[in-house]
């Protein structure tokens, strides 16, 4: 494969860095959401009335929350930075709005989490949840979304990208890799679901659902159901993993990277998978909670890369179609890119 742009390292490690701190924003909002401290400040954007409010550092709920707003804070300079590096020093159209995409997305995490607090007392008729808690649901899915938006970017970033290194997988292999993807934003999308009705301890035995031994949930409600749902999901994930390494490990145009990506998702899984019956048996510790929701961004961020990395030479095909973006990067990029250039 041909080189599609000129590795740029300054950009590139910032969009590491980026894709690492997320995860310290994941983190702390998982273990804000596990200690019930969403609501230890009633106003937004400020935290009673400050940025600095008192107290905060010797209280854990003011301390989970305030910190997963400064970290948040701090994500969002860090991806303004990087959707502007984007726009005046990266050639390829789809990679500058893959930026522009990640600013809006952590602009609208911003609001989310806002109207979440704001709106916490506002009543939803026929709901036992108010407006504010049921926000808390897309905010948690947003945030794996924008997690692999941030992948995205540092991928279609690094030298091994760009020097076309990272081998021609095969359409089994594509497949695979997207349907486990699929499956993963899925399973998050429940777990979110789940997380926020308190269902995480509705089934209070496993892996069978009850103590006396029944395989299904001997009373089936919408907290039952969900719960069962998620445990359904990991072994449909368990299946989808194994056929993907399995056809990693058979197609000869795949890079030892995609097969290490596929081990590690293996890894991944099954400690995600050893968690899950962790949290149940501890009556949902604290800190094995919010690293069962660590991991699973993690897992879905691997399986992402993954994915992204396999669909390489589709994503580049439409730059490489046409003729003026082809002749541009025959020429060596100038060390600012103009700004006329990038739009």
């Amino acid at each position: 494969m041909t080189p599609v742009a000129r590795h740029q390292p300054w950009l590139a490690w910032f969009a590491l860095i980026g894709s690492a701190w997320v995860f310290v924003l994941v983190a702390l909002g998982a273990f804000t959401t596990t200690i019930g401290a969403g609501m230890a400040f009633s106003d937004w954007p400020l935290s009673n009335g400050s940025v600095n409010p008192p107290g905060w550092m010797s209280d854990i709920a003011m301390f989970a929350e305030h910190s997963h707003r400064l970290s948040g804070t701090t994500m969002g300079l860090i991806t303004i930075v990087l959707a502007v590096g984007l726009a005046r020093c990266e050639a390829r159209r789809w990679l500058r709005w893959l930026g522009w995409g990640a600013l809006a997305m952590v602009v609208l995490q911003g609001v989310l989490g806002g109207t979440r607090v704001l709106f916490d007392a506002v009543a939803v008729p026929g709901f036992a949840m108010s407006l504010g808690q049921m926000l808390r649901i897309p905010h948690g899915i947003l945030a794996q979304l924008f997690v692999c938006l941030l992948f995205a970017i540092a991928a279609g970033l690094s030298r091994s990208w760009c020097e076309g290194r990272l081998g021609a997988p095969g359409t089994v292999v594509r497949r695979w890799s997207l349907a486990t993807v699929a499956l993963l934003v899925i399973q998050l999308a429940i777990a979110a679901t789940m997380r926020h009705n308190h269902a995480g301890l509705a089934l209070p035995s496993f892996p069978l659902s009850s103590p006396a031994g029944d395989l299904f949930p001997p009373d089936w409600n919408f907290l039952t159901g969900i719960q069962f749902a998620h445990r359904v999901m990991a072994l449909a994930l368990v299946g989808a993993v194994f056929f993907q390494v399995r056809a990693l490990r058979r197609d000869t145009g795949a890079s030892s990277l995609l097969l290490s990506l596929g081990w590690l998702l293996v890894v991944e899984l099954a400690l995600q998978i050893a968690l899950g019956a962790a949290i149940v048996w501890t009556q949902r510790q604290v800190y094995l909670t919010t690293a069962h929701v660590l991991l699973g961004s993690a897992t879905l961020a691997t399986a992402f890369l993954l994915a992204f990395l396999a669909h390489r030479e589709a994503l580049e095909a439409g730059e490489s179609a046409d003729p003026r973006r082809l002749a541009a990067r025959r020429q060596p990029l100038p060390a600012t890119f103009p700004l006329e250039h990038s739009v």
